[in-house]
């Protein structure tokens, strides 16, 4: 009798766990899901977790519940666990089910579990998903464009963190924070982010370009500034069968009489193979390069009032001038902006720029994380654009993020039915919400509102907690 006791107690247990967690799934599927079905369906989060071959107990926080909490966390302004916690407890009230604990442990161990090659799939899988809806008329020339930057995140100052992501050697040590350098591909049709990659903060952008090579698709033109512009990622680049439009690094000078004209301000230009290997490729890298590399040139001037006129080159392997006209290309640069644009949005909108997990691997997971967000809202403006005839990238993010968190109290009440009213009432109100187009706009670089007089810090803060108490 003893033992039955035990097993039926057992049973009693994982019965209430698996009525929670079904409970939940369904309220996530209701109200975060719904808008998000078309990129990130419960389906393909149980196809990844299949394919990576992930084990788990039955636990109120399984992969799938932790996920969608995961995502609700980084979506709202308020982010910490307690209020992830909070939303779970509150899915849960209405239920004739035992209550969760307040207590953020168990929620903060369900992230931990969370395989980091899990976020990285279904970040991948919702971009790949987002870039197959795009249509000819959203191409340029036919060909899809992607582009290319890198930015630097901060995170919590911990001692596994500055270990991986060590601080600025300029900082004294206790007084900064550790700081990852990332660098992210996006598509310029959607203004999703279709890769990333993670480094120390001391690494060149370049670097990080060369790990997100392999992310591009047959056909594709990576877009970026000056930084990119190497012989040897030209060569990179057109190897994989795609084209490069960069800005002209600043090392290289522009002679006009050099190369042959085949337009206004406009010619084709030889490069030959650095005599000396260059920092950050191998010697058989290096060896495997070709001995030239045939790019086209293309000089223009930008007069902006108050600033200098200032020459821009322009270096692209589109050497067909029918095809891309010099008027296309130095256009196309001109659309470059919309990277820091995009990086604007996770790191300030968003809120990645401080980031709050306390070891590497959690911090990772929180960017993969961050970005997924990212390309789901992205992916809930493509919908609204395209079902109301609206221009996709003039749609506004922040403002979609508002209307999807006020939205979701309503859709999880709502009937079946009711539901897809609001769900499309969500996409029309969204559509209203279009950011004005500046052209030409320039704003200087200064705060007007005033910081508080305290100094900075120059010592760790234990040592300033020994002057305290001394003075």
């Amino acid at each position: 009798m003893k033992y039955f006791l035990r097993d039926e107690q057992a049973n009693i247990t994982t019965t209430t766990v698996t009525l929670r967690v079904q409970i939940l799934k369904d309220k996530l599927n209701q109200s975060l899901g719904l808008p998000f079905k078309e990129l990130l369906p419960e389906s393909v989060v149980e196809q990844a977790i299949a394919e990576l071959k992930i084990r788990y107990k039955k636990r109120l926080f399984d992969p799938i519940v932790t996920l969608w909490a995961f995502l609700s966390q980084v979506l709202d302004s308020d982010k910490s666990c307690h209020n992830a916690v909070s939303k779970i407890i509150a899915h849960l009230a209405e239920q004739i089910v035992e209550i969760p604990s307040t207590d953020t442990s168990a929620y903060c161990q369900a992230r931990s579990r969370l395989p980091e090659k899990l976020l990285e799939k279904l970040f991948k899988k919702a971009a790949d998903n987002l870039e197959a809806k795009v249509t000819t008329e959203y191409l340029w020339c036919g060909r899809n464009v992607k582009v290319i930057d890198g930015s630097t995140v901060s995170m919590p100052d911990t001692a596994e963190n500055q270990k991986a992501y060590p601080q600025p050697s300029s900082q004294k040590l206790g007084c900064g924070f550790p700081i990852a350098k990332i660098g992210v591909i996006f598509s310029l049709a959607t203004g999703a982010a279709v890769a990333l990659c993670i480094d120390v903060l001391n690494t060149h952008d370049i670097k990080l370009a060369r790990q997100l090579y392999q992310f591009l698709n047959h056909g594709d033109i990576l877009l970026g500034d000056r930084a990119f512009c190497a012989y040897a990622d030209i060569a990179a680049i057109k190897k994989i069968n795609c084209d490069a439009v960069f800005r002209k690094h600043q090392a290289r000078t522009t002679s006009m009489r050099k190369g042959k004209i085949v337009g206004a301000c406009d010619k084709l230009v030889t490069w030959f193979k650095p005599k000396k290997c260059p920092k950050g490729l191998s010697k058989d890298e290096f060896d495997t390069l070709p001995p030239t590399v045939t790019v086209r040139e293309i000089y223009y001037y930008i007069a902006i009032p108050g600033f200098r006129t200032q020459l821009v080159s322009l270096i692209t392997t589109l050497l067909d001038t029918k095809t891309y006209s010099t008027l296309e290309i130095v256009g196309l640069y001109g659309q470059r902006w919309d990277v820091e644009l995009d990086l604007r949005h996770l790191k300030t909108t968003l809120g990645m720029d401080i980031l709050r997990c306390k070891t590497p691997p959690m911090v990772r997971k929180e960017i993969y994380v961050y970005l997924l967000a990212y390309n789901l809202l992205r992916g809930l403006m493509w919908s609204s654009a395209t079902t109301y005839h609206t221009p996709p990238l003039r749609l506004s993010l922040q403002g979609t993020r508002h209307h999807l968190n006020n939205f979701i109290a309503k859709l999880l009440v709502a009937t079946s039915t009711k539901r897809l009213q609001i769900y499309r009432t969500l996409l029309k109100v969204i559509a209203h919400k279009t950011v004005p187009e500046r052209p030409g706009r320039s704003e200087p670089r200064v705060r007007k509102r005033r910081p508080k007089a305290y100094p900075l810090m120059t010592k760790p803060r234990h040592e300033l907690r020994k002057q305290l108490q001394t003075a």
